[in-house]
């Protein structure tokens, strides 16, 4: 099935495909699995749920993840990028339906309930418009009279938009990040790096100023004897303490057994409190290897919308596990994001494949690339243009 003399899609996939690249995101995501059994039946317990409800259901979505960035991966350029402009259509499209038809928890509208099962379209909307938004900027870069960079800024206005009425601040910053990473890589001064630092800066205030939750996290985290609820976070400190270098075990950890999110927000918390800071540290390294290694990938690509897109999708997945390990360790004040492919979440982990997936797909061996490392080509030597 995998040998170097046939020439089936599945072959070529295999002899083109990242492999260290997919064996760490797969390893990533045994690790999120094998961590679910220890921080999440103590929470499923307390909320009076089966003690194995949120293993089980980690485990399936985590099944169903391989197949999705497996999939996704197989794409052409083209058809990751059709995939990912099918796919922010339909969730933008839904972001704004949350606002109207979206499930309220703790006065947010951030969920759509579909047959059961809830799903925050901003999740998806992040991968899909870090692609697309490459792909208009690469337009612009080599063909000046497209207004690509204009029909990006629209598109995340339209995002941004739906996120802060939901509200959520978290995900707002995030894309907002990810539009100004598509500025920096298509080459920009540093007079308007420096008026974006600004802008940043000033959207902070006016976050504090209109979003009084945003407010009550900041007064919070600057002064935790102020009366605000440090409990999450208090718990969180003490697993990481309790844990040492090497951990009390799996199941020993005792300030885990407290943290109300110990398998989603605050999974690394638990991790440190039953196996150690050197695991959590080889954690760090793991994710710290699959950015570089994106990236590096992504520089080989001769297609410029190729090179963007796998670069934005690198960085997004790096800010994304900053922020979680940033609360984590109480360096920044608490937003609720998932630690990618080792949280709980479903909607997260899948979208997450998606991405990675993208991801795989556009940082594929060409066939003229194979030829000049002696790798096996199935198709013509000839370069053919960018996709």
């Amino acid at each position: 099935m995998f040998s170097r003399a046939e020439k089936t899609p599945l072959a070529e996939w295999w002899w083109s495909i990242d492999k260290e690249l997919l064996g760490a995101l797969i390893m990533l995501l045994t690790v999120g699995v094998v961590l679910s059994f220890g921080a999440s039946p103590a929470v499923a317990e307390r909320i009076g749920l089966d003690e194995w409800h949120f293993v089980i259901r980690h485990a399936l979505f985590a099944l169903l993840a391989v197949p999705v960035m497996v999939v996704t991966s197989l794409m052409s350029q083209r058809q990751a990028r059709f995939a990912a402009l099918g796919v922010l259509i339909v969730m933008v499209l839904m972001l704004w339906a949350t606002l109207r038809f979206g499930t309220e928890v703790k006065g947010a509208r951030r969920w759509l309930s579909l047959a059961g099962q809830s799903l925050q379209p901003s999740e998806f909307v992040k991968p899909a418009f870090a692609v697309i938004g490459a792909w208009l900027f690469s337009e612009y870069m080599i063909h000046r009279n497209v207004p690509g960079r204009l029909i990006a800024t629209a598109i995340m206005a339209a995002i941004v938009g739906a996120l802060l009425l939901q509200p959520d601040i978290g995900q707002t910053a995030l894309v907002l990040a990810t539009w100004a990473v598509l500025l920096f890589f298509s080459g920009i001064s540093w007079w308007i790096i420096i008026g974006l630092a600004g802008a940043g800066g000033a959207l902070l205030v006016g976050a504090y100023v209109f979003f009084p939750h945003f407010a009550r996290r900041i007064d919070t985290f600057l002064n935790p004897d102020g009366g605000g609820n440090t409990y999450q976070i208090d718990r969180a400190l003490q697993s990481l303490m309790e844990g040492g270098w090497f951990g009390r075990g799996p199941g020993e950890s005792l300030a885990k057994k407290l943290i109300p999110d110990a398998h989603a927000d605050y999974v690394f918390s638990a991790a440190a409190g039953e196996f150690g800071i050197l695991f959590c540290m080889g954690l760090v390294g793991l994710i710290g290897f699959i950015v570089v290694r994106a990236m590096v990938a992504a520089q080989r690509q001769t297609s410029l919308f190729a090179r963007l897109a796998a670069s934005t999708i690198a960085v997004q997945f790096a800010m994304q596990s900053g922020i979680n390990l940033a609360v984590n360790l109480n360096l920044i004040p608490p937003k609720g994001m998932t630690l990618p492919f080792v949280s709980y979440g479903g909607t997260s982990m899948l979208a997450v494949a998606f991405g990675m997936g993208l991801m795989l797909a556009l940082t594929r061996t060409k066939p003229e690339e194979r030829m000049a490392t002696g790798l096996p080509s199935y198709r013509s030597a000839v370069v053919a243009p960018a996709e």
